[in-house]
């Protein structure tokens, strides 16, 4: 049954997945400076309550611009930014920093095996599923699904945003992935957000 439903989850982000222009990423890294002073310059955040955007699939970025522009996405540092951004400009960052290669993030060596267990094994008891299972063994996340790369993602942000969901945060009745996680998050416990976040900051995405 839950391989039936994750089979229809799947098939259902396939269907509604928005279509986006093709960016082009050398455009994009003469628009990237507005994106600096927050994300870095190659889109590896210093400070932790700022996302990783580096090595994200392009697709993703693309998604959570339109839905900041489109105040579906509350961040308020960045309502003013998206706003001024083109069709063309979010496809050309996101093909930026969709080319640049995240950071080496470490695993709270405490955390390491409580965080592994719930990344590749889920929570059997109370029905959580594998992490892995929708963003892969690395971290490396799904473009065809829209399921980002979490891997080498800072601890601080990964846990700021699974609280959020498990609050009921969504973006819009027409985001699948917040729902998704959504569902998921509601039964995850403090110390099994913190545990399975520390463990995605030590993931290292397989470039190919």
């Amino acid at each position: 049954m839950k391989q039936l439903l994750q089979f229809a989850i799947g098939l259902s982000l396939l269907i509604s997945l928005p279509v986006f222009a093709i960016g082009d990423a050398d455009a994009g890294q003469g628009k990237a400076a507005v994106c600096a002073a927050c994300h870095g310059v190659d889109g590896n955040s210093v400070v932790p309550n700022w996302p990783k955007i580096a090595g994200q699939h392009a697709p993703y970025l693309e998604r959570q611009l339109v839905l900041i522009k489109d105040a579906k996405r509350p961040v308020p540092e960045m309502t003013a930014i998206a706003m001024s951004l083109s069709d063309q400009d979010m496809a050309d960052l996101a093909a930026y920093f969709a080319s640049q290669t995240t950071s080496a993030g470490l695993t709270d060596e405490a955390l390491r095996a409580s965080g592994e267990r719930l990344y590749r094994s889920g929570n059997p008891e109370t029905d959580i599923p594998a992490c892995m299972s929708c963003h892969g063994p690395a971290g490396e996340g799904n473009p065809l699904s829209g399921y980002p790369n979490l891997a080498g993602q800072h601890a601080v942000y990964s846990e700021k945003m699974l609280t959020g969901y498990r609050t009921g945060t969504t973006w819009g009745a027409d985001d699948a992935n917040s729902k998704i996680m959504t569902a998921v998050s509601k039964r995850l416990t403090d110390a099994e957000i913190k545990a399975v976040a520390s463990y995605m900051q030590g993931l290292h995405k397989v470039r190919k």
